[in-house]
């Protein structure tokens, strides 16, 4: 029987509607996110996989603007489901899904065929855009992609992003930023170390930090919604915040918290032990990673509500409740009043976007998706840390992010 031919993923039109686009969006960046992208040079006639921290929203836009060729993205597979919108988007730049927070091994072989017919790749090997404004947690599984794909490498940096667009807010401030190739790291380089020097030279070239109060970032509304990234307080332990204006407060304590253009902190009418966001996210986590989760078997740690949809991926998304209440527990999640989810049901919990929370549970995939306030990382952490204890991982600092 007569096997049949492979479609093409690489396609001429992708390079149009890029050039079409490119002008305007390159316009839109500038204005919107003050963004400075340095043209890659010396990039020549090759192809690449592009890797790239992940600050905003908008960082494959800067990617484009740096390459002078169409750039195939590996994106979460939430694009994906969007039904028409989904294949519009296909038809137009056709993204590489992947499965979040999971091993997709389709994924890696559209890599490999994407790069066979001469495609730029890129992607954030973080898998997340951070929420502290340092470059979060690398998997060392990308050396083996980057050896399969035997492409150049290409260290794409983004400066100032936290800044401008810090993933728990909304809108943008105004700063300062910049994007830009900062090194190429050729075949023959990493084809002479070990998997372990090859992640550790990638986790180098991609990390950044902006806990610096190294420039001003004006917004009238500078700490709302940082509630979504925080539920920590380091007086009373687990709690709830409320944001507004430059200021956050704890709903337990009534400990208020102001946030600075520096990108500082600084304690209202009492001092405030950490002096960034960075500080107080690695307190949380250092407080999580240790936290006993034996009271919480039958005592909810946290209530919340939202929308409850079933994700049919690369299709649509399946609204089942409009508002549903949600329960997190030491060992589980509960939904609603008839869907209970034990963590060891669960095979992966993610936090996409600013407000979305991705459960995997027996082979569906469910989304939550709360109000302005709501805070998905906490779930995504604990069902880590119980996956860290179970595992005899107990001071395990990988919380899913």
């Amino acid at each position: 029987m007569k096997q049949k031919k492979r479609k093409k993923w690489v396609c001429f039109r992708h390079r149009v509607v890029r050039n079409l686009l490119l002008p305007v969006l390159g316009t839109y960046c500038r204005l919107r996110f003050g963004v400075k992208v340095e043209r890659f040079a010396q990039q020549g006639d090759r192809q690449y996989l592009v890797m790239m921290n992940h600050q905003t929203s908008a960082d494959q836009f800067f990617v484009s603007m740096a390459f002078r060729k169409h750039v195939y993205y590996i994106a979460t597979e939430d694009i994906f489901s969007l039904g028409w919108i989904s294949k519009v988007i296909r038809y137009l730049v056709a993204p590489i899904p992947i499965k979040k927070q999971t091993t997709d091994l389709q994924a890696v072989k559209t890599c490999i065929q994407v790069a066979r017919e001469g495609g730029t790749i890129a992607l954030a090997p973080e898998g997340n855009r951070t929420y502290s404004g340092k470059t979060e947690y690398i998997k060392p599984s990308i050396v083996k992609l980057a050896r399969a794909l035997k492409l150049p490498v290409a260290i794409f940096r983004i400066e100032g992003g936290y800044g401008v667009q810090p993933r728990w807010g909304d809108g943008t401030r105004k700063g300062r930023m910049r994007a830009y190739v900062s090194r190429v790291i050729e075949p023959e380089e990493y084809g002479a170390l070990s998997d372990e020097e090859f992640i550790a030279l990638i986790r180098q070239e991609l990390y950044v930090n902006e806990a610096v109060a190294d420039a001003c970032y004006t917004n009238g509304k500078l700490a709302e919604y940082l509630e979504r990234a925080m539920y920590v307080c380091p007086d009373c332990g687990l709690t709830t915040f409320e944001s507004c204006g430059d200021c956050i407060t704890c709903k337990t304590c009534g400990k208020q918290v102001r946030y600075l253009p520096s990108k500082e902190l600084e304690g209202v009418a009492a001092p405030f032990p950490f002096r960034f966001v960075n500080d107080w996210y690695e307190y949380q986590t250092d407080f999580v990673s240790k936290l006993d989760l034996a009271p919480f078997g039958e005592t909810a740690m946290y209530r919340d509500t939202a929308r409850l949809s079933q994700v049919h991926l690369y299709r649509h998304k399946e609204v089942l409740e409009r508002e549903t209440g949600i329960c997190l527990y030491g060992d589980r999640i509960e939904i609603g009043e008839n869907l209970v989810m034990p963590f060891e049901d669960i095979s992966a919990v993610s936090v996409l976007g600013r407000n979305k929370l991705n459960i995997y549970h027996n082979g569906t995939v469910y989304q939550l998706k709360g109000d302005k306030r709501f805070n998905a990382l906490k779930y995504v952490n604990i069902y880590y840390h119980y996956k860290n204890i179970n595992e005899g991982r107990e001071d395990g600092k990988f919380l899913g992010l």
